[in-house]
């Protein structure tokens, strides 16, 4: 029985990556308290497509945000990218609440992290794979 009243009082630290961009989310059952880097949802993103993206999975999972309290932490990387990294510790935090949302998070492919990163440059190149101009004479 404690196990379970620990579990619902449970804080959830999970981080999501794109590129060079991590997100560091803090997830706890709670009011509703919606903070990413000590800003508000709309400061950091106030395109309402990119905040709806941001919240896609609790509305995959049929879950309310307002019942969680999240902190998110941004470093690194662009506004489209620290978005999709913050997407992703989202749905991971979910699963680590709730093991039984899992498939249905899997299913809309927000469990996955995209691999794509920046190529390194390498010498006597120019950048990754461009060489400097050929010359005949």
């Amino acid at each position: 029985m404690a196990k379970e009243e620990t579990k619902k009082d449970k804080i959830v630290w999970i981080s999501g990556r794109r590129k060079t961009s991590v997100a560091r989310v803090k997830m706890s059952k709670g009011k509703g308290a919606f903070t990413i880097d000590e800003k508000s949802i709309e400061e950091v993103f106030p395109q309402l497509l990119d905040r709806e993206k941001l919240l896609k999975p609790f509305k995959v999972a049929g879950r309310d945000v307002k019942g969680y309290d999240i902190s998110i932490k941004l470093s690194g990387g662009g506004k489209k990218s620290q978005l999709i990294a913050a997407q992703l510790g989202l749905a991971k935090a979910l699963v680590e609440m709730e093991a039984n949302l899992r498939p249905l998070l899997k299913d809309a492919d927000l469990l996955t992290r995209d691999p794509r990163m920046k190529e390194r440059k390498k010498y006597g190149l120019k950048r990754a794979r461009k060489a400097p101009q050929f010359s005949k004479r």
